[in-house]
């Protein structure tokens, strides 16, 4: 066989591996929590943008989440003002807000729809006050200290979780053959706009719209066992025993926990995926192997 039928070969064999996944996702819907090297990445972020299209070319329905934390600091940084973080969040005051919903409502969000609409396909940007698709309320986290047997409350500022969410907005861009790209904004009951984080936002929007699969694209190849391999499946009932031996610690617990919610609120599976492998949204969805760990209940 000459090398140009291999290549034809192999081909051949890469879409019939992929038939059976793009019928059993057909009709279905898909969030995408976008973020890490995969947003400022050149050659990612083109990557990103045919695998989403090609999705829905097939007939599946992504809703792309997006984060932009390095984005708004980077803002921040270029009026002055210091980024402060407790315990890893953002403390987001009203100054510190506004920029927040410039960066994701404007900046960011309208790149990754233009990034997605220059290749073919038809990307609308939303944040969470459109359509009143995200309610939120006020983020309390009370950290406890043991050497005072008390907690204090944290003040976040302008940090929210999420209390609501109205799908329809999102359904009817869906129905019309658009690809949502939502920044993680909602507004609450007194009108006040919160910053929410993405995972979360991505969470919630799965159980909502009864998704098929929530993946969350990361900086890692997933859950690592304790040789440094990909754990590729978790079941549900496994995840408690495996953050107490360890083996899930530090940035990774909070996003099991959000793979861990969605898969019990109802969506079939979750998935933590390397987004810094080209192509990262395909190989998770279209290949017997996956690229990183899947959660199921």
């Amino acid at each position: 066989m000459n090398q140009k039928n291999s290549v034809a070969m192999d081909t051949a064999l890469v879409l019939t591996e992929a038939l059976p996944y793009i019928q059993k996702f057909q009709g279905k819907t898909v969030v995408i929590k976008y973020g890490g090297n995969a947003m400022v990445d050149e050659t990612l972020k083109a990557s990103f943008a045919r695998d989403v299209i090609l999705m829905k070319t097939v007939g599946i329905n992504p809703v792309v989440v997006h984060g932009g934390g390095p984005q708004i600091s980077h803002v921040l940084g270029k009026i002055g003002k210091e980024s402060t973080f407790i315990d890893g969040m953002r403390v987001t005051d009203s100054e510190t807000m506004d920029v927040v919903e410039m960066v994701l409502g404007g900046l960011v969000n309208k790149e990754i729809v233009n990034l997605i609409n220059a290749r073919g396909g038809r990307a609308v940007g939303l944040t969470g006050k459109d359509g009143d698709l995200i309610r939120a309320r006020k983020l309390h986290v009370r950290k406890g200290d043991p050497l005072l047997e008390r907690s204090e409350i944290i003040d976040y500022g302008h940090v929210g979780e999420v209390e609501s969410i109205d799908p329809k907005i999102v359904q009817v861009l869906d129905s019309e053959a658009f690809i949502p790209v939502i920044a993680p904004i909602g507004v609450g009951k007194d009108g006040q706009t919160y910053n929410i984080n993405a995972d979360l936002v991505a969470g919630g929007l799965a159980i909502t719209l009864a998704a098929e699969k929530l993946i969350l694209l990361t900086n890692t190849p997933g859950v690592l066992d304790a040789d440094g391999k990909v754990i590729t499946g978790v079941k549900a009932s496994q995840v408690q025993e495996l953050i107490d031996d360890g083996t899930i610690n530090g940035g990774m617990i909070p996003k099991v926990e959000c793979a861990l919610d969605a898969v019990l609120g109802g969506v079939k599976t979750s998935s933590i995926i390397d987004g810094r492998a080209a192509h990262a949204l395909l190989l998770e969805l279209f290949t017997d192997s996956g690229i990183g760990t899947q959660l199921q209940a």
